[in-house]
């Protein structure tokens, strides 16, 4: 309905001459520019590891997707490690293996997930006040948690190198074997673990190391942007807002671009 009432808008203000140039209307991100990188074949063959992981064919995260792919695929430049931090299914992390042909590579991806659903217990007062534990109940309620971890296992199974870590961040994070790391994803919805994940990898960045926020410009988490940017500006950094309410960093070596 949405994409209907915003085609008959954009048609009444003139816009029809787009219609054989890009136009994508999917996961919060409405734009008239090209997407020309949903027709590449490697996109297309990456992206569906992913809907495989998450076993949805028809989920609609093609340009967070291809935001994750960019960002994994220049980390490559770097020495060190990949690590997820909120994997749920494996969408992206999936997708990333699949594209970076990781069984070729001389890394380690670490996927880290209490594999139940966010820890309640971790959300402040004011998250609490602003609904977000609310809604984290609500998808637990509803199944949108993975917690059958022998499936996130048979799906991570053909890439040796890819370790799924259960437990609570950032209580696992001492024990890990990690030193460098050229890729970060934090994906956990929620204030405390994530800024906590950020600020323990924060020193094991290479320079030239991407961090992807999934949640920091998305709609209702303005609290965990705050979060990220107080962590992100104390040496120095600024955090990317894209518009699929991602959020990007670019590891310096003395600084954050």
């Amino acid at each position: 309905m949405l994409k209907q009432i915003i085609r008959k808008a954009l048609a009444a203000r003139g816009f029809a001459v787009f219609r054989t140039s890009g136009r994508y209307m999917q996961d919060g991100l409405f734009t008239l520019h090209q997407d020309h990188f949903r027709r590449d074949r490697d996109f297309q063959e990456a992206y569906r590891r992913g809907l495989q992981a998450i076993r949805n064919p028809h989920a609609e995260f093609e340009w967070r997707v291809h935001i994750a792919l960019w960002a994994a695929t220049a980390s490559l430049r770097v020495p060190g490690d990949f690590v997820e931090c909120g994997v749920n299914a494996g969408l992206i992390s999936s997708a990333v293996l699949h594209r970076l042909r990781w069984n070729g590579l001389d890394r380690r991806f670490f996927l880290l997930d209490t594999f139940s659903g966010p820890v309640l217990e971790q959300f402040s007062r004011e998250e609490i006040a602003r609904g977000r534990r609310a809604v984290a109940e609500n998808a637990i309620a509803a199944g949108g948690y993975v917690t059958d971890l022998s499936r996130v296992r048979a799906n991570y199974s053909e890439w040796p190198n890819a370790i799924v870590v259960p437990g609570v961040v950032p209580d696992v994070l001492p024990g890990l074997d990690i030193g460098a790391v050229a890729f970060l994803h934090l994906d956990m919805n929620c204030v405390y673990p994530e800024r906590a994940a950020l600020e323990f990898f924060w020193d094991r960045l290479s320079p030239g190391a991407m961090v992807l926020l999934d949640d920091y410009g998305y709609f209702g988490h303005d609290l965990q942007a705050g979060a990220m940017d107080a962590v992100a500006r104390a040496p120095g950094a600024d955090i990317l807002s894209l518009p699929t309410g991602q959020g990007l960093i670019i590891r310096g070596g003395s600084a954050v671009l």
